[in-house]
C-alpha cells in the first residue's frame, strides 16, 4: 500500500471521526451541566432581528466557504471546477476537524487531495503551503492592528467591571497571546524567505537545525519540509500581483466571515448595542491561542474560550454555553458530517479500483 493510500485509510478510519465528536459533546455537557440556567432561556426576546442575525450566520458559513473555493481557484490558476474546488474544501475543512491545529491541521492530507485531482506534486505543495503563509499572514497583519486600535485593557480584561463574567488570566492570557503570536510570525517569516528568496538555505537550515541530539528523530521530517519548500518556490517564481492581491483578499473575506458568524450569535440573542469591532478583535485573539489547541479542529478548547472569552457580551448570561455551542453546531460540526459523505465520493472518483481494494 502507498503512503498516499495509508494516508486515505487512516482519515477514513471511525474512531477519527467520533473522537472530536466526543471531546466536544463531552465539554458541552459537562458546561451546560455545571453552567445551565434555565431562567435564562425564559428571558428570551425573540424578534425579526434575531431570525435574520441567525440567517446571517449561515450566510457567513457559506460566504467562508466561497471565498476558500475563490482562493484554491486562485491558487491553481482555476485548473479545478467549482465543483471540485468544493470537494477539495470539504475534504480539507474535514481533515482540519479531525486533526490537532498544533499538528497542522490536515497540512499534509490536503497536499494529497489536490495531486489526486490531477495538480502537479510542486504545485500542490505550493499550493497548500501557500494558503497556510497566507492564513498566517493575516494573523500577523491583524493581530497588531486591533491591539493598537482596541488597545490591552479591551482585548484581555472585561470592560464592564460589574459584569457576572469576567476574563479569567487576563495578564496571563496576554503573555500567552504574544508568545504564540512571535513564534508563528518567526516560522511565516522563514517561510516567506523560502518560498521568495532561498529556499535551499532554509533547507539545509533544517538539517543542520534537526541533526542536532534531541531533534534528530524529526530529520527527515524536517528534510522533507525543506524539499517541499523547494518545490514550493520554484512553482511560485514569476506570478502577477492579481495572483496574490486576490489570494490574500479572498484570505481576508474567508476569516472575517469565520469571525461574524460568533457576532451574528450574539446579536441574535443580545439587547444591547454591542461593539461588533472589539468582539471582532477579541475573535482574533481567540484564533492565535487556538493554534496551541492539543484537541482536534480545537474542540472542548473552543467553547471553554468562548465562555470565558466572549461571555461579557452576552447580556443574558445564562446562555453563554449554550450560545458557544450553537457556534460550534454551525461552525464547526458540519464538517465531520459533510466530509464524512463527500470524502468517500471523492475516493471513488479519483482512486482506482485496485487502490482502493489496498486501502481496506
Amino acid at each position: 500500500m502507498s503512503k498516499q493510500e495509508k494516508d486515505i485509510a487512516n482519515f477514513l478510519n471511525p474512531g477519527k471521526i467520533a473522537l472530536p465528536i466526543v471531546i466536544g459533546l463531552g465539554v458541552a455537557l459537562y458546561l451546560l451541566l455545571t453552567n445551565v440556567d434555565t431562567k435564562a432561556f425564559a428571558n428570551i426576546r425573540w424578534t425579526w432581528f434575531s431570525s435574520f442575525c441567525i440567517l446571517g450566520a449561515f450566510c457567513m458559513v457559506v460566504v467562508r466557504d466561497l471565498a476558500y473555493m475563490i482562493r484554491i481557484r486562485v491558487l491553481t490558476s482555476n485548473a479545478l471546477s467549482w465543483r471540485k474546488s468544493f470537494d477539495v474544501i470539504m475534504i480539507w475543512e474535514f481533515a482540519s476537524a479531525i486533526v490537532p491545529m498544533i499538528l497542522g491541521g490536515g497540512f499534509a492530507f490536503a497536499i494529497l487531495v489536490l495531486n489526486r485531482e490531477k495538480i502537479s506534486m510542486g504545485k500542490s505543495i505550493s499550493v497548500i503551503m501557500f494558503t497556510s503563509f497566507l492564513d498566517g499572514m493575516f494573523f500577523a497583519l491583524f493581530a497588531p492592528l486591533i491591539y493598537y486600535t482596541i488597545g490591552q485593557t479591551a482585548l484581555f480584561s472585561t470592560i464592564d467591571s460589574t459584569s457576572i463574567q469576567q476574563i479569567a488570566h487576563g495578564k496571563e492570557l496576554y503573555y500567552t497571546f504574544w508568545f504564540i503570536y512571535f513564534v508563528v510570525l518567526a516560522y511565516k517569516l522563514l517561510v516567506a524567505y523560502a518560498l521568495f528568496i532561498n529556499a535551499k538555505a532554509v533547507k539545509q537550515f533544517f538539517i543542520k537545525l534537526f541533526s542536532i541530539g534531541f531533534l534528530k528523530k524529526w530529520r527527515n521530517r524536517a528534510e522533507q519540509t525543506g524539499d517541499e519548500m523547494v518545490m514550493a518556490a520554484i512553482e511560485l517564481q514569476n506570478k502577477n500581483g492579481q495572483y496574490w492581491l486576490r489570494s490574500f483578499v479572498a484570505t481576508c473575506v474567508s476569516w472575517t466571515a469565520r469571525f461574524l458568524i460568533i457576532n451574528f450569535i450574539i446579536a441574535a440573542f443580545s439587547s444591547n448595542d454591542l461593539d461588533h469591532y472589539l468582539l471582532y478583535g477579541r475573535q482574533i485573539v481567540m484564533g492565535i491561542l487556538m493554534i496551541g489547541s492539543p484537541t482536534p479542529g480545537g474542540t472542548g478548547v473552543a467553547e471553554i474560550m468562548f465562555s470565558n472569552f466572549l461571555g461579557e457580551f452576552i447580556d443574558n448570561a445564562g446562555l453563554t454555553v449554550s450560545l458557544a455551542v450553537l457556534w460550534r453546531l454551525i461552525s464547526y460540526y458540519p464538517y465531520l458530517f459533510i466530509g464524512a459523505i463527500v470524502l468517500p465520493r471523492w475516493i471513488k472518483r479519483v482512486f482506482t479500483k485496485t487502490e482502493l481494494k489496498n486501502t481496506h
